[in-house]
């Protein structure tokens, strides 16, 4: 199959293009000019230069395709201008979406995210859950909206679709808001931490990429979702093990969390003001996913695609070994 990715110099995108690169499909990347190629170039991946917003670049790059992998996505918890959120996860994934129907794509694999669910009132949720009445970012937010559209082509238009949504996703080679905060325990600037006993659900990258296939690959699977990942793990575990595998010590604070959500939003305002990101990741969006946790179980997975969950102390130990050497 000749596979159209988005999202392909990104984290779980340049892991997804080593993968694939390891089948017999034909590869090729919708990438803006400014990304870095280098991987691509490495791996013989077809370049098309264009953008999710511009629509006239994906036809370009879509023209002869047999299947979309859509990773394409802003993904943080805070950005100088907050607009690129809608930009991207939402008008960006109706014009992907638009244009895989009208070159007629036999297959779609879009990668949301477990935070569209909010806080469900199943916990742990599933795939079959109502997601609750808020998602707690701008990120969560768009990526529900892209979500929604989405699904409305597929009901309507017949949109040849699989939905991937993963957990928190760990590995070597991130450079967003989890690795960030590897990185300041790793520095050991963090002087306390916060919301400790909060739940959340990890995966290792390859994992996510291994789903992705597999759900591309797989036949029948037309409207399927997927939650990916079910390993449990308090805030308080992860600082724990990542402070273990560093061999720092664990900040003796813990930060309560009305005065943490109290400096969120100070530092976020100032933040606003400066376009420079907020201490330590400080982030309002952050915090609040933070103090809300969640908890899901992606066994869906493990039975209908074949993968097996990675145990999620070896994806901290590759993340915390991976900014170990970026700082030496």
């Amino acid at each position: 199959m000749k596979v159209l990715i988005t999202g392909g110099t990104g984290f779980i995108g340049r892991h997804l293009v080593r993968r694939m690169a390891q089948t017999n499909h034909e590869l090729r990347c919708l990438a803006r000019q400014t990304s870095d190629i280098t991987l691509l170039k490495e791996l013989n991946t077809e370049i098309f230069y264009g953008d999710v917003t511009n629509k006239p670049s994906i036809v370009k790059a879509m023209q002869g395709c047999d299947w979309l992998i859509d990773l394409a996505n802003v993904y943080d918890f805070w950005i100088p201008d907050q607009s690129l959120f809608t930009k991207v996860n939402i008008t960006g994934t109706q014009n992907l979406m638009e244009v895989a129907l009208e070159t007629g794509v036999s297959k779609v694999v879009h990668l949301s995210t477990a935070l569209i669910f909010g806080k469900p009132t199943d916990s742990p949720f599933t795939e079959d859950s109502a997601p609750g009445p808020e998602q707690f970012s701008e990120y969560a937010q768009t990526k529900r909206v892209g979500e929604q559209i989405v699904w409305k082509l597929h009901e309507e238009k017949g949109l040849p679709l699989v939905l991937i949504y993963p957990v928190g996703v760990m590995g070597a080679g991130d450079t967003k808001a989890p690795v960030r905060l590897v990185e300041n325990l790793v520095r050991r600037r963090m002087p306390a931490t916060v919301f400790n006993e909060s739940t959340v659900v990890l995966v290792h990258v390859k994992d996510v990429v291994e789903a992705i296939v597999q759900a591309a690959e797989k036949d029948g699977n037309d409207g399927e979702r997927y939650l990916v990942g079910k390993e449990q793990i308090t805030i308080r575990e992860y600082y724990k093990t990542v402070c273990e595998f560093a061999n720092v010590p664990l900040p003796l604070l813990a930060l309560p969390g009305w005065m943490t959500m109290l400096s969120a939003h100070l530092l976020t305002a100032l933040s606003n003001i400066t376009k420079r990101p907020p201490w330590l990741g400080m982030s309002v969006d952050q915090m609040r996913t933070f103090k809300e946790g969640y908890v899901c179980d992606g066994s869906k997975a493990e039975r209908d695609l074949g993968i097996t969950y990675t145990p999620i102390r070896d994806a901290i130990a590759e993340e915390v070994e991976a900014v170990r050497q970026s700082l030496n």
